[in-house]
C-alpha cells in the first residue's frame, strides 16, 4: 500500500469520525440546551453532557486532521487557496471548541444548582440563556458559515485536480453553498437552529462528506492525476 493510499484512508476515516461525533454531541447536549437546563446534573445527565463534550473535542481533532492531511495534495494546484482552506477549517474547529466552553459553563452552573451552593439564583436564567445563545452562535458560525466556506474551497481544488471524481467534487461545491445559506437563514431568524427545514438544507453537505469518505477509503486518490500534479 502506497503512502497516498494510506493517506486517503486516513482522511476518509477522519470524515466518518467527524460525522459520528458531531451527531452524538448534538444529542448529548439536549439536557443543557433545554429550558430546564439548570436541572441537568440533578436529573442525572452530567455524564451524558460530558460524553457530548468528548465527542465535540474529537470533532475538533478530526476537522484539523482533514485539513492537515489534504493540504499537501491541494497545494499542488493552488497553494494560496489551499492555505485559505486550512485557515477556514481551523476557524471552524476553533469556533466548535469555543462552543464547548459554553456547554461546560452551563454544566458547571447546573452542578452548583444541584449542590445548592449558589448564593442567588435571580440571575441564573439570564446566565443560562446567555451561554445557550453563545453556543447557538458558535454552532452557526462554525459548522455553517466556516464549513460552507472551507468546503467550497477544497471541493473546488479537488475538482480542478481531478484526484477524486469531478462530479463528486462539484456536488461538494453545491452542498457548501447550501449549508452557508442555512446559516444565513438561521442568522436572520427565518429558520430555527434545530428545525426540519434547516436540517434538510444542511443535510446534503453531510451526504457529500460521507460520499467522499467512502470513496477515499475504498478507492483512494486517482494515481494518474496525482502523478500529473507532481510533474507541475
Amino acid at each position: 500500500m502506497t503512502q497516498d493510499r494510506r493517506n486517503g484512508i486516513i482522511i476518509g476515516i477522519f470524515y466518518i469520525v467527524a460525522a459520528v461525533t458531531s451527531i452524538i454531541a448534538v444529542i448529548s447536549y439536549e439536557p443543557v440546551l433545554s429550558e430546564q437546563w439548570y436541572r441537568a446534573v440533578a436529573d442525572g445527565y452530567q455524564t451524558k453532557v460530558l460524553l457530548g463534550v468528548i465527542n465535540d473535542l474529537l470533532l475538533v481533532l478530526t476537522a484539523v486532521g482533514t485539513a492537515v492531511m489534504l493540504f499537501p495534495y491541494l497545494r499542488r494546484w493552488n497553494e494560496h487557496l489551499a492555505l485559505a482552506y486550512v485557515c477556514f477549517r481551523f476557524m471552524e474547529a476553533v469556533l466548535i471548541a469555543i462552543g464547548v466552553v459554553s456547554i461546560l459553563g452551563l454544566l458547571q452552573l447546573s452542578v452548583h444548582y444541584e449542590a445548592g451552593s449558589l448564593k442567588s439564583v435571580n440571575n441564573l436564567d439570564g446566565l443560562g440563556y446567555m451561554l445557550q445563545a453563545f453556543h447557538r452562535w458558535t454552532s452557526m458560525l462554525g459548522p455553517n458559515f466556516m464549513l460552507g466556506v472551507n468546503t467550497v474551497i477544497y471541493s473546488y481544488l479537488l475538482f480542478r485536480t481531478g484526484i477524486v471524481p469531478r462530479p463528486l467534487a462539484l456536488f461538494g461545491m453545491v452542498t457548501a453553498v447550501l449549508v452557508f445559506i442555512a446559516g444565513l437563514l438561521e442568522m436572520f431568524g427565518v429558520v430555527e437552529p434545530m428545525s426540519a427545514v434547516k436540517g434538510l438544507i444542511a443535510l446534503p453537505v453531510g451526504v457529500y462528506e460521507m460520499s467522499l469518505a467512502v470513496w477515499l477509503v475504498v478507492k483512494g486518490f486517482d494515481r494518474g492525476k496525482l502523478e500529473q500534479l507532481r510533474q507541475r
